[in-house]
């Protein structure tokens, strides 16, 4: 691990330290064979070489990328030393599994010294995040998990229903917890490293609630994927219409997500599914007079929180790939 570790480093600031040098336009091979590795390791994770192998390559994929495209739209000016790179790349609080932080904010600030008063306030809050997100992810996700191995596989609707419910807690718990503590840690070392959860579960429609859940994912994936996508079709005029450009955009931004998370079936049919969502949702916000006439009343707002939250923990389930255990369980009857 430590030896594709350190040839993934290595590999990456080489591609950053050539994306610097060359034109712009010229930048798009360089973007591919930064993501290159990310889609190697996916691949060989189907099998038992599992090639690239290593904690937190997702994430650090991602912030390589990200320092590249900002570098092609000339975000970043600046040259990215090695020392800088490393700093970002392996800030130890995120490097597994984030928040994924974005280049130019982190290396402002750990360039710069926080005054004692600030320092106090911040240190004070990561504090009390450590403490929640300890309570979250060792007490309330063990808990909720201990429910889940206590459900009987029976194959029935009743039991698809608990533990569809179940494991989004469990999920929300574990990674909203592993996710306070490494702002918590973070916030320590006089970083403000951006949150990931706001209260996802008053999320009122699925737009919403991607504003709300694994928040740095979904920015990431809103500034460099779907905003870019966007932008192609509509400059090459894929599609006539306006609507049809959103929502191939949200498909293709979601089935990314889907990837990045692997290349499992459930993984990819959690991405379609979410795409689906977010381009259907689309379309009933611009085309829906029922949407229009009623979207800021209390009780349409409550029966969209109610399909909502609904919708996405049947999402959830998808992604813990209970349903194919289900139907092997059904199919051994």
């Amino acid at each position: 691990m430590i030896v594709y570790l350190l040839a993934f480093i290595v590999y990456q600031y080489f591609l950053v330290f050539l994306a610097q040098r060359i034109e712009a336009k010229r930048l798009k091979p360089l973007v591919f064979l930064s993501i290159l590795p990310l889609v190697i390791n996916k691949v060989f994770a189907l099998t038992s070489l599992h090639l690239l192998a290593f904690i937190g390559i997702s994430y650090m994929s991602f912030k390589t990328i990200q320092i590249m495209l900002e570098i092609s739209d000339g975000l970043i000016k600046e040259k990215v030393s090695i020392k800088d790179y490393l700093q970002f790349l392996l800030f130890f609080p995120t490097v597994s599994a984030g928040p994924i932080d974005r280049s130019r904010r982190f290396l402002k600030e750990i360039n710069e010294v926080m005054p004692r008063k600030e320092y106090l306030e911040v240190a004070g809050d990561g504090v009390y995040r450590i403490v929640l997100g300890l309570l979250y992810k060792v007490v309330l996700s063990t808990y909720v998990y201990q429910m889940m191995l206590a459900l009987s596989n029976t194959g029935t609707v009743a039991y698809s229903i608990k533990y569809m419910y179940l494991y989004t807690l469990y999920l929300f718990f574990d990674f909203a917890g592993y996710s306070l503590m490494a702002v918590g840690s973070s916030n320590i070392l006089g970083i403000q490293t951006p949150m990931n959860f706001n209260k996802p579960f008053l999320s009122v429609d699925i737009k919403d609630f991607w504003t709300r859940w694994h928040i740095t994912l979904s920015t990431w994936l809103r500034d460099f994927v779907f905003s870019r996508v966007l932008m192609q079709v509509i400059r090459k005029k894929w599609f006539k219409n306006r609507l049809h450009n959103a929502t191939y955009a949200y498909m293709v931004n979601m089935l990314v997500m889907g990837f990045w998370h692997g290349l499992s079936v459930s993984y990819i049919v959690y991405g379609f599914y979410h795409g689906v969502l977010m381009a259907g949702f689309e379309v009933y916000q611009k085309k829906s007079n029922f949407y229009k006439k009623n979207k800021n009343k209390n009780w349409y707002k409550l029966l969209s929180w109610f399909v909502t939250m609904n919708l996405v923990m049947i999402g959830f389930f998808i992604f813990s790939g209970e349903p194919y255990k289900i139907l092997i369980t059904i199919l051994k009857r």
